[in-house]
């Protein structure tokens, strides 16, 4: 054990929480490591929405590109940013387990306006698509940011509540009290959970990094990052899948809209556990042949930077 893990994170304050919580897993599996922070793109231009940026993975890029060029040898990041065609030589290492996988609102301590007119701030085409489903009479407006920027503009707003996902605020502690969760809203693909990701030949940090891969969350989140690749969608994409296992069922909820989430075409499947290898694949083509076809035809050529 006498290399050292260098661990590679943005240095936002959730992401390093987030490289922190993995160098102690491995600290205390008497592994040495060293925590290596770079600025992403996605951190640094913060006046265009993602899907106008036009890159795969604006979160994990560059972390990509220090991996490669051997800067650092693993990379810690909330999954759902993580495309679900890695680089060429870089694999998915661990999957850590899942905390808390809702989006919530925080709101300005009064929910009268969710019966009015009224505006919502999110960065995520999947928020805003499931918002204007739900609230068609609302205005939603982009936030960028990491969560401390996201916070501090919404406080400074005239805006009525902003989205976030519960578990980047919980992770570090500034959930507010004036927020409520959203169990309605169906997250993205892999939402809550942590994905460290090293180069596929580096068998050293493979093994290490394998004896905190948590399996349930490992198939829960194969299944929807698969429906995620099958409806060929980027990150961006307004499409939500969440995977539970229940004693030796799989339950399925996905999801994919227009982006003024006046279209929406949803599946919900209940299997045997041994059917999850193929089960984001096939609902995906489920939601393809009943009208989803279509939709992503219209996203293409809408977000087609992304595409």
């Amino acid at each position: 054990m006498s290399k050292t893990i260098r661990i590679g994170t943005r240095d936002s304050e959730l992401a390093l929480w987030q490289a922190h919580t993995v160098q102690k897993k491995l600290t205390d599996l008497g592994y040495k490591t060293e925590i290596i922070a770079v600025k992403s793109q996605g951190d640094i231009i913060l006046d265009k929405p993602l899907y106008e940026l036009g890159i795969t993975g604006i979160f994990t890029k560059t972390l990509d590109i220090a991996m490669i060029n051997g800067q650092v040898d693993i990379a810690v990041h909330s999954m759902k940013d993580v495309p679900t065609a890695l680089p060429q030589g870089i694999v998915q290492a661990a999957v850590l387990e899942r905390a808390n996988v809702l989006d919530l609102l925080v709101h300005k301590g009064n929910l009268d306006f969710l019966n009015e007119k009224a505006t919502i701030a999110t960065g995520s085409l999947r928020r805003q698509a499931q918002w204007l489903n739900r609230y068609p009479n609302h205005t939603v407006v982009d936030l960028r940011g990491n969560v401390n920027t996201r916070m501090q503009k919404l406080n400074d707003s005239d805006w009525n509540g902003a989205v976030f996902a519960a578990a980047g605020l919980e992770r570090i502690n500034i959930k507010p009290e004036n927020c409520i969760n959203l169990d309605w809203m169906i997250p993205a693909p892999a939402q809550g959970a942590m994905v460290i990701v090293a180069m596929g030949n580096d068998n050293f940090c493979l093994d290490a990094v394998s004896e905190l891969n948590d399996v349930e969350t490992e198939v829960c989140t194969h299944i929807e990052r698969q429906f995620l690749k099958t409806l060929e969608g980027g990150c961006t994409a307004p499409i939500g899948a969440i995977v539970k296992i229940i004693e030796d069922d799989i339950s399925f909820k996905g999801a994919l809209l227009s982006l003024d989430g006046k279209q929406k075409i949803s599946v919900e499947k209940i299997v045997p556990i041994q059917e999850w290898k193929k089960l984001g694949y096939y609902c995906a083509q489920e939601i393809l042949e009943n009208g989803g076809k279509e939709i992503m035809e219209v996203l293409r050529k809408t977000l087609k930077p992304k595409y």
